[in-house]
Order: structure tokens, then C-alpha cells, then sequence
């Protein structure tokens, strides 16, 4: 059964709005009894996403990212942290490999389980730019700057786009920091939920 304070995790207006998971993760998210500030937490990491995802479709419409899979990927990076809560409050990586196999189990396949596991290795062989772009989010919704990550992600774009790096990186820094201006009022909405509840 589906507590209160989850129901207003999913659900509760937020400011900056925050766009709805996706029904598929609300709905596993429900059947978890998911700590409250946890799903609060990936309703904002989903947020960003989207955003970041909406901004390369303006700036490069021809760049192949995987939209639905980044923002299935923001909306269960840290689903993990559901088996391992201590996680939530604490350091720890259990939650990464917990979370891929979790989602595995629960039918999603791979390419969706991925970014579970993915979000926080950034620099391992093989990393693409939708992966990259779930770690961004991942770190931009509470204006954390990661500069070898943004790096990345403008190597990536500009090796797809043919740009240059220093127009890319410039751009790329201004959204960046038009997300981090809302970082306050994310943490605050994170906050108001319990980790238990």
C-alpha cells in the first residue's frame, strides 16, 4: 500500500513545476513502498533531464539521443537506493548494480536497467552520450558542476555535430547555469519528504 507521504512525493506541485515520472516508474515506484525523498529526488533528476534533453533537440535536432531512454534512465538512476537506504543520507555506490538488477527483474530490459548501474561511471569505456546525459542531470538538478563530465558531453556533441568545442561548451555552460538557478528550491522540495514514511 502506497504511504501518504509517497503519494506526495509523486504528486505534489513543486516550484519550478516538475513534470510527472513516467507512468511505467510511478507505478514500480508505488509497488516498492519507495522512500518518499527518494522518489521526490528522482521526479527532480527527471525534470532536468527533460530539460537538458528538450535544449539538444533545439540546438542540434539531428543529434541521435535517446530521449525516452534518458528520461527513463533520470527517472530510475537511483532506484537502488530503494534496497539500500542508508544510501540515501550516506555515501555509497551498492544502490548502482542493486538497481539494474532490480529494474531487470521487474521486466525492463537492458537498455533501460543500464542507467541504474551507469550514472556515476562516467569515464568507463563504452559510456554514450545518453548515459552521459543521466549523469549530467543527475548533478545539474542541484547546481553541482562537474567540469570532466561536461567535458565529456561536449566531446561527445561536437564529434556528433561537427561544432566547435568552445561554442558547445559555452552553450552548454549556459543552460547549465539556468538549471543550477532553480538548485535551492529543488533541494528544498527534496528535503520536505522523509527518507521513511
Amino acid at each position: 500500500m502506497e504511504s501518504a507521504a509517497l503519494a506526495h512525493a509523486l504528486n505534489d506541485p513543486a516550484e519550478p513545476p516538475l513534470r510527472p515520472l513516467p507512468d511505467r516508474v510511478a507505478e514500480l515506484l508505488r509497488s516498492l513502498d519507495c522512500p518518499p525523498r527518494l522518489a521526490a529526488h528522482l521526479r527532480l533528476v527527471h525534470d532536468v533531464a527533460w530539460q537538458i534533453t528538450d535544449w539538444i533537440q533545439r540546438r542540434h535536432p539531428g543529434l541521435r539521443v535517446d530521449r525516452r531512454a534518458v528520461l527513463f534512465g533520470a527517472a530510475t538512476h537511483d532506484i537502488g537506493k530503494s534496497v539500500h537506504v542508508a544510501e540515501l543520507s550516506g555515501p555509497g555506490s551498492a544502490h548502482e548494480p542493486a538497481g539494474r538488477d532490480l529494474l531487470l527483474r521487474h521486466g525492463f530490459d537492458d537498455d533501460l536497467a543500464r542507467f541504474a548501474a551507469t550514472h556515476a561511471s562516467w569515464t568507463e569505456p563504452g559510456v554514450t552520450l545518453d548515459d552521459l546525459l543521466v549523469s549530467l542531470a543527475d548533478k545539474a538538478w542541484k547546481n553541482r558542476r562537474v567540469p570532466d563530465l561536461e567535458d565529456l558531453v561536449v566531446a561527445h556533441m561536437t564529434r556528433a555535430t561537427g561544432g566547435r568545442p568552445w561554442e558547445e561548451y559555452a552553450a552548454l555552460d549556459d543552460l547549465l547555469t539556468d538549471i543550477g538557478d532553480a538548485a535551492d528550491l529543488r533541494l528544498t522540495f527534496q528535503a520536505a519528504y522523509p527518507i521513511h514514511g
